[in-house]
């Protein structure tokens, strides 16, 4: 059961007090989602493809998507990203637990090829121009991916 702390109306929470995001200093509650906040699957969807255009031109990460299947590759990376960001439950529901570090194994994910990523998911990132806080925190999750899903030294 919810407390009262005694000197506010708010419930106090057991697990101590609760942030509350605003739109602006006296702002009202931002209370959807990252997802809904940057625009939906429309956002992660342009996200996802222009990421896939420089990987499909890049000579170390290329020949590790099947040719015949950039439209999978897509959706799953959006799928995936929006589901992490809030958004619809469909990557688990159709591929599973994400199991990263295990769908990455077969694959030479080398220091070369997560600078190679990041510097593509980058580059979507910058042309999606989502607001400073969504990017940066965008930014940070990408990074810490890219680097734990290293398997391979040089």
């Amino acid at each position: 059961m919810n407390q009262r702390d005694p000197d506010s109306s708010t419930p106090k929470s057991p697990l101590g007090p609760r942030l509350t995001l605003r739109a602006g200093e006296h702002g009202s509650a931002v209370t959807d989602t990252v997802w809904a906040q940057v625009g939906g699957t429309e956002t992660f969807e342009r996200i996802a493809r222009r990421f896939y255009d420089g990987v499909r031109e890049d000579p170390v990460l290329a020949p590790m998507y099947p040719e015949a299947d950039w439209e999978g590759a897509i959706w799953r990376l959006r799928a995936f990203l929006e589901q992490y960001w809030g958004g619809p439950a469909t990557y688990s529901e159709q591929r599973g637990h994400p199991r990263l570090r295990m769908r990455h194994q077969p694959f030479a994910v080398t220091p070369d090829a997560r600078d190679r990523w990041l510097r593509h998911m980058h580059a979507a990132l910058d042309e999606a121009q989502l607001p400073p806080m969504h990017d940066a925190a965008f930014r940070d999750y990408v990074d810490r991916a890219a680097h734990a899903m290293v398997n391979r030294l040089e």
